[in-house]
């Protein structure tokens, strides 16, 4: 259910920031939510591996490498999907993980956190 949830969130953040971002183009909420559900998959798949290849770097920049990473699982939905999910460039996925990353974090701190502090 969790998962689900999240998939929904990450779905609803593309829509609002394909809606504010110029360079950030998604045609449509169920090609939202089809690029969220790729972006997981590739969470979960291709993200382990690159943080394993990249941790070095990783504890070099003290975290701060981890928005790269997101950056490229991002690119890689954008390469996956096609036309109806686009990013004009590198610096405009690099802002679009950055806010999704403390956009989730706030989410889950305010849900997940209550529900299990009840």
């Amino acid at each position: 259910m969790r998962w689900l949830f999240g998939i929904l969130i990450n779905a609803l953040l593309f829509v609002a920031m394909a809606g504010y971002f110029e360079g950030f183009e998604v045609t449509s909420f169920g090609s939202a939510i089809i690029a969220s559900l790729i972006l997981s998959i590739l969470n979960t798949l291709v993200r382990p591996i690159l943080i394993i290849l990249t941790f070095p770097i990783t504890i070099l920049t003290l975290g701060i490498f981890l928005f790269v990473i997101n950056t490229i699982t991002l690119l890689m939905t954008d390469r996956l999907m096609g036309d109806s999910f686009n990013f004009s460039g590198f610096g405009q996925a690099f802002l679009v993980a950055i806010i999704m990353s403390v956009a989730n974090l706030i989410i889950q701190k305010v849900i997940f956190d209550k529900k299990e502090r009840a």
